[in-house]
């Protein structure tokens, strides 16, 4: 018998992901862990920005009506789900990153470029190349929830066999086994599919097991997800 998995994404995300994992002929449920919130932000000049920084297409639907004075401005977006929000936002397609925002930013050495990183209020630290100017704006927030009772027996209900939970972000992944070890969760019993190594590093020890996606991205996680289901 198939195990089960079991998504911990806010809402919007979520739903994304079930859809997609369903396609994919998984048995997959969802309850979110966190709910993403928009922060005020104050615009530098659009004139002094070349484009836009984008890890989460987040950033694109909480960003507000400052947004509209970058529009013209390419989007230089973490991978292809954010680089398809920039796009159907209306804004121009400069990169789409495969490994992180790291890895996009790699691809621009030598060119002089000043970029508005459009972000949340936890992120990842990057190193720009020589002649890369970044400028920062928190757009975003994302606020861990308890979890909710019908998770909490979810997770003991599927007993010996225990579900494939799937997880995005380091964050998601400290807070979920708080969680867990807060409600006596056995973890023992719970498998986890990580989008990448320093996430699953995040989750900690005594799960039955950990695994990272081939690379970081949804297909490669759901992929991962369904072996470790079946």
């Amino acid at each position: 018998m198939a195990k089960r998995a079991i998504v911990i994404r806010p809402v919007r995300g979520m739903e994304d992901t079930l859809a997609a994992g369903r396609a994919a002929g998984l048995a997959i449920a969802g309850w979110p862990l966190f709910e993403v919130r928009a922060r005020q932000w104050d615009a530098p000049a659009p004139e002094g920005i070349d484009g836009l920084l984008i890890g989460s297409a987040n950033a694109l639907r909480l960003g507000g009506p400052a947004l509209e004075a970058f529009r013209g401005k390419p989007v230089y977006a973490v991978g292809a789900a954010t680089g398809e929000a920039a796009r159907k936002a209306g804004f121009a397609q400069g990169a789409i990153g495969s490994g992180g925002l790291q890895q996009v930013l790699n691809g621009l050495a030598g060119r002089p470029l000043t970029l508005l990183r459009l972000a949340g209020e936890k992120r990842v630290p990057l190193n720009p190349p020589l002649g890369i100017v970044l400028v920062t704006r928190t757009v975003y927030e994302s606020v861990a929830l308890p979890m909710p009772s019908e998770l909490e027996q979810a997770l003991k209900a599927d007993g010996g066999e225990g579900p494939v939970v799937l997880l995005y972000s380091a964050e998601a992944a400290r807070h979920f086994s708080a969680e867990c070890e807060r409600l006596g969760v056995n973890k023992a019993v719970i498998s986890l599919a990580a989008l990448g190594p320093r996430i699953a590093e995040a989750a900690g020890e005594g799960w039955a097991q950990i695994r990272s996606a081939a690379a970081p991205n949804e297909p490669a996680l759901l992929a991962l997800a369904q072996d470790m289901c079946h």
